[in-house]
């Protein structure tokens, strides 16, 4: 072979490897521009994600946003919000202040024991009752069916305060009223099931109405501030003429001797 095709088979060789590494260093530079486009991508997503995490962390809850809502207060309420709930035959000279949330086991315990005698008395035209609702236990899990419940009072209520009554023996009946630790109260579809089970509410489309739309939700906080800003701090609590009513427990009465006894005592004051 000649000097001369040897060197022109050198020069050929070299040329080639030029080319390819021209063309790995391309495809090499194309590569490491689609990951950084993708970490780009990923970035912005993480970003955007972080962003709408945040946006979503910082959105009030829907109790929070109830609380800017239009106060709107149930039929058959009087006072500054149409938070005093007083029922009762306007002879009766006195009246029994009843402090109770919704999901409390022991306002249940209280219902199932004594409350038929209550309504009798109500009933009779020996007191009125005021109903003042809490709504504590939610504070204590985060939960939102006393709110619920007490917004679903307020619907019954403004049916009417027979069916506001019926209502309340009804969500606290031992059929009904969930454990504690159930925040069963807080699906408007039970609230409903249990209120077709009271006469005055069965397939009332507009209690319906106004359970489903939360139509006193504000209302229910308010009453709920109400209850917060007494010096009460447990329930339930029954008062009279600014006493509380206890058994010999020093609690309130929870069998019928013992309210009775208590509630004989208090008339007489």
């Amino acid at each position: 072979m000649s000097q001369r095709n040897s060197q022109a088979a050198k020069t050929a060789a070299r040329e080639r490897l030029r080319v390819e590494r021209e063309r790995q260093a391309k495809k090499d530079k194309a590569k490491r521009q689609v990951k950084v486009a993708g970490a780009i991508v990923a970035v912005l997503a993480i970003a955007g994600g972080i962003g709408f995490a945040v946006m979503q962390a910082n959105k009030p809850s829907y109790w929070e946003a109830a609380k800017d809502d239009k106060l709107v207060a149930p039929a058959n309420t009087s006072g500054k919000n149409g938070t005093t709930v007083v029922i009762g035959k306007d002879t009766a000279k006195k009246t029994l202040a009843m402090y109770e949330d919704p999901r409390c086991p022991i306002c249940a315990t209280f219902e199932q024991t004594v409350g038929s005698n209550v309504d009798k008395d109500v009933e009779a035209g020996k007191y009125k009752i005021q109903y003042i609702g809490a709504t504590f236990i939610d504070n204590s899990d985060n939960g939102e069916g006393s709110k619920n419940a007490l917004s679903a009072l307020g619907a019954a209520l403004n049916v009417s305060p027979e069916a506001f009554l019926e209502y309340k023996t009804a969500l606290y009946s031992k059929a009904n009223h969930p454990e504690e630790t159930d925040d069963k109260f807080k699906k408007d579809a039970y609230l409903i099931k249990v209120a077709n089970t009271v006469d005055a509410l069965k397939n009332n489309k507009a209690f319906q109405k106004d359970v489903q739309d939360g139509t006193y939700d504000k209302w229910a906080l308010t009453m709920s501030k109400k209850f917060d800003d007494s010096d009460v701090k447990g329930t339930p609590t029954l008062k009279m003429d600014g006493k509380t009513l206890t058994g010999p427990d020093g609690n309130a009465p929870m069998n019928v001797a013992d309210y009775t006894t208590a509630i004989d005592k208090a008339l007489k004051a």
